[in-house]
């Protein structure tokens, strides 16, 4: 096993670590670009629902012919597992759990002690510091951010962030990485937030101040920026998407690092604490159900 030379084309063999809705979709475009792609679940249970949730978003793209592809072929390309030691042939495995710090530093030493020389760790963190998860890996210079955006099949748009003793060279077979995919790399130096996140963040924030303050209503907030500066989603029905939880756990990180204009809104943890979580719990700002 071993020191991968890391050609600017699409890696062949990959690995997803958590097959979650973001998970699933990155081994989805993995997929669809001809890789070899493992994910690994923590349980049985869990493993095979993500190979439902892909094979069902694969399907779906096919049939609505967003996809020219044959979905047993990409299924025979697809492997879900419980083991870690599945990662050790892998060129490039991706860590896609839950944003949270601690979960992400175990998850991420365990997938590396697994990996061959060589091969690269990526984070799909949307928020937390890629030096600061570095510093808790033994090869922080093969390990960089890929921030990719929900869905990801559809999405255009990777982040790829680049930790202090992140090597140079890795930054420009990212860049290769995401080209292959069809996407396009933005490339930025670790800051909390990066730049989507802290941008799209302090915007719907201030959203929800203003619906705390009845400015005006979600749905009419939501139409200024979609009509007015053709944003594709509003920020409040985007926060839906995103959930609430996982909104309130970045701005919290943001609002800690960064300062006061990034706290949290009471309306946020209201809606929160209530359960009101967006989509996945049929009410957030907009219903749902």
């Amino acid at each position: 096993m071993g020191n991968f030379e890391h050609p600017a084309g699409l890696p062949a063999k990959v690995g997803v670590l958590g097959g979650g809705r973001m998970g699933a979709g990155i081994a989805h475009a993995f997929l669809l670009k001809g890789a070899n792609v493992v994910v690994v679940e923590r349980d049985e249970a869990s493993a095979e629902a993500a190979r439902e949730r892909i094979e069902s978003s694969a399907a779906k793209s096919i049939e609505r012919g967003v996809e020219d592809a044959n979905l047993d072929e990409m299924a025979s390309r697809l492997a879900v597992s419980v083991d870690y030691a599945d990662f050790a042939d892998r060129e490039l495995v991706v860590e896609a759990v839950p944003e949270d710090r601690d979960l992400k530093v175990a998850s991420l030493r365990a997938v590396e002690e697994r990996l061959a020389a060589g091969a690269v760790l990526a984070s799909n963190t949307s928020s937390l510091s890629v030096s600061d998860l570095a510093r808790e890996l033994s090869r922080p210079q093969d390990f960089l951010g890929l921030h990719f955006f929900n869905p990801v099949p559809a999405s255009t748009l990777i982040e790829v962030v680049i930790g202090e003793q992140t090597r140079p060279e890795l930054v420009e077979a990212a860049r290769g990485w995401v080209q292959a995919l069809g996407k396009t790399a933005v490339v930025v130096n670790d800051a909390p937030g990066f730049a989507s996140s802290r941008l799209g963040v302090a915007i719907a924030l201030e959203a929800m101040r203003m619906v705390e303050e009845g400015v005006a209503s979600a749905e009419d907030i939501d139409n200024a920026m979609v009509l007015g500066y053709k944003h594709p989603t509003g920020p409040l029905r985007t926060t839906d998407i995103v959930g609430l939880d996982v909104r309130l756990g970045i701005a919290e990180y943001l609002h800690k690092t960064l300062g006061d204009r990034f706290a949290p809104p009471q309306i946020l943890r209201d809606k929160v604490a209530r359960g009101e979580l967006g989509r996945k719990t049929g009410k957030g700002f907009f219903d749902w159900s």
